[in-house]
């Protein structure tokens, strides 16, 4: 049986996000303030100021923007990844934000446009008044940005934003990505053609961050590319990346659908978000910071991800082309690498404080009410272990949450009896 493409416009793994677009805004906000300082002090009609005052003021106020700027720069991101670095070294929220690149380069067109008109019109005796009025409405514009930009920056060094932002990511490409509800049975499997050969990967060691699924489908032909890394693996040399079934693809084809880097990134890497909310809480849990409040915080965070995710279809990694046919196979995480990723560590790590164990389990007990029957029993065991630590390092706080919030696993839930 043959599925419909599961990945469908706009999504993330037909439009891969690059980091291109940060330094293309940079690069057109140098070349309009370039144009601008050009352009502006030939107006010939309109009132006019005189010409050295203007001049020494765009002089100054150039270095100026570009120097408040780049200390302003340097100081919040040393205190932001600090503050993320206390969390997870693999938390870059505020480097990656829109905001950051784009005010700096609003700074770098105030700069250029500020010296190429003080060049323009240095021996001019008067100067259009335009030029004056410019420079103070971009002057205006950057230290609006910055106040943007201060307020994200204040926003991120705090707990409960920088959760809910990653929590909002992982939610992003579960919608994106997993559109439609669970089935109740096992998928149909697709019969491959033959397998003819491996590609592996011939570069230094590097991330996987994205896939770019139509120029897989293009590269295909009439073959088939079933992908072995999934994203966020490292991909060390000579590993295998993809098997090729029914038919020839060169390794550069297949190769220029994989946009690799140094790290793993949010655009299509579900575990990432996982990943980091574990992160943060094992940190919390840990004897030098001992912070269960925290972890509680990050169960919160993620329940908000498994939640929808545990109702949705997830056998979604088959991607058709044009007439239907299956061209290029995913490999995308399952409901139990999910769970694996984002509780298992937690879980025995928290063996000690009832606090979280017992949020855990209210967790695992929501899950299980709203799973298909074939995802409970993964759910379950995790369930029964959670209340086995309680019960056996807290009996008196197990007995009470027992009493006050309703039955035990192996009394409510028919895959343990009862």
């Amino acid at each position: 049986m043959i599925r419909q493409p599961a990945v469908r416009e706009p999504g993330r793994f037909r439009r891969p996000r690059r980091r291109l677009r940060a330094g293309l805004v940079q690069l057109v906000s140098v070349l309009a303030g370039l144009g601008l300082g050009l352009l502006l002090p030939q107006i010939s009609t309109g009132p006019s100021v005189a010409g050295t005052p203007v001049t020494e003021a765009l002089v100054t106020i150039g270095f100026g923007t570009l120097g408040l700027v780049s200390v302003i720069f340097s100081l919040l991101f040393l205190v932001v990844q600090w503050a993320f670095g206390s969390l997870s070294p693999r938390l870059n929220l505020f480097r990656d934000d829109p905001i950051v690149w784009r005010t700096f380069a609003v700074a770098l067109g105030v700069f250029v446009f500020s010296i190429t008109a003080a060049l323009v019109i240095a021996n001019d005796p008067g100067v259009p008044v335009i030029v004056p009025a410019v420079e103070v409405a971009a002057v205006l514009l950057t230290v609006a940005l910055m106040r943007v930009l201060l307020v994200k920056a204040f926003t991120s060094i705090q707990l409960a934003p920088t959760l809910a932002t990653i929590a909002a990511e992982g939610r992003g490409i579960l919608d994106d990505l997993y559109r439609r509800p669970a089935t109740a049975g096992p998928p149909s499997a697709t019969v491959l053609p033959t397998l003819d050969r491996t590609v592996t990967w011939p570069h230094e060691q590097a991330t996987l961050q994205q896939v770019h699924v139509p120029r897989l489908i293009e590269a295909a032909g009439r073959a088939v590319i079933v992908l072995r890394a999934g994203i966020g693996d490292t991909l060390e040399q000579g590993v295998t990346v993809a098997d090729l079934h029914g038919g020839e693809v060169t390794d550069a084809a297949v190769l220029r659908g994989l946009m690799t880097g140094p790290e793993r990134t949010f655009r299509q890497d579900l575990l990432f978000a996982f990943r980091l909310l574990a992160d943060i809480g094992l940190r919390a849990l840990s004897p030098a910071v001992n912070d269960p409040a925290t972890a509680v915080q990050v169960l919160d965070a993620m329940q908000s991800i498994l939640s929808p995710l545990v109702t949705r279809d997830l056998d979604v990694a088959e991607v058709a082309d044009g007439s239907g046919v299956v061209r290029v196979v995913l490999s995308l995480p399952s409901w139990d690498d999910c769970l694996r990723t984002s509780l298992d560590d937690l879980i025995e790590s928290a063996a000690r404080s009832p606090m979280v164990l017992l949020r855990a389990r209210v967790l695992l007990i929501g899950l299980l009410d709203t799973a298909p029957a074939r995802r409970r029993p993964s759910i379950a065991w995790r369930l029964q272990h959670t209340e086995d630590l309680v019960a056996g390092n807290f009996p008196a706080i197990w007995q009470d949450a027992v009493k006050n919030s309703g039955p035990s696993t192996d009394e409510a839930d028919p895959i343990h009896g009862g």
